[in-house]
């Protein structure tokens, strides 16, 4: 028979701290545009994701409550952001409307999400998880920008507070389930 036990004492506090971490998405949006400008051409798309990654990856790294390295993580979300929002921006011809914008999501998540998934730490089981989702929730966080009437007419380097909150809270509960310790695990399967 199998028992529900509480969640670990630190788990809800250390989700918490994650989904607070959206807060580094506006900024890291205002970094990127005033790095690059518009993403409205391919070198724009390269230097704002870049920027925006990196202070998205830095900030995610301090929130991770030393869960994740900082080496690692800060520049596997600067080139991932980087090198996928170009490619996604570029696949649907700098266009903004919500469709254009959730597959640039997809396409930015893809490069994202397995290097992220490379960056946590060694001992994380099933990390693939991670790069499977990051495409989704990339594409969710600019739908639920562009649902909740942002301008992304402005064609900004990544989606605003709304699509970060969703997108911190259930990367968050992935984040803190990927990242059980060993002993944990144990538990959870009796």
């Amino acid at each position: 028979m199998s028992r529900i036990e509480s969640p670990r004492p630190g788990s809800r506090r250390a989700w918490w701290t994650w989904t607070a971490g959206f807060l580094a998405f506006p900024l890291a949006g205002v970094a990127g545009t005033a790095a690059a400008g518009r993403v409205d051409s391919p070198l724009a798309a390269l230097v704002g994701g870049t920027v925006a990654g990196l202070v998205i990856g830095a900030a995610q790294a301090l929130v991770s409550r030393r869960r994740l390295d900082p080496r690692r993580w800060i520049p596997a979300t600067a080139i991932g952001m980087g090198l996928g929002l170009a490619l996604g921006a570029s696949v649907v011809g700098y266009r903004t409307s919500w469709p254009d914008l959730a597959l640039m999501g997809v396409v930015t998540g893809v490069v994202l999400g397995p290097l992220q998934a490379l960056a946590l730490p060694r001992h994380t089981p099933a990390r693939w998880r991670w790069a499977a989702a990051i495409p989704v929730l990339w594409a969710l966080g600019w739908t639920v920008t562009t649902v909740a009437g942002i301008s992304v007419e402005n064609q900004f380097t990544v989606f605003g507070a709304s699509g970060a909150v969703t997108f911190s809270a259930l990367s968050g509960l992935l984040l803190d389930r990927l990242l059980l310790r060993p002993r944990e695990r144990v538990r959870e399967r009796q």
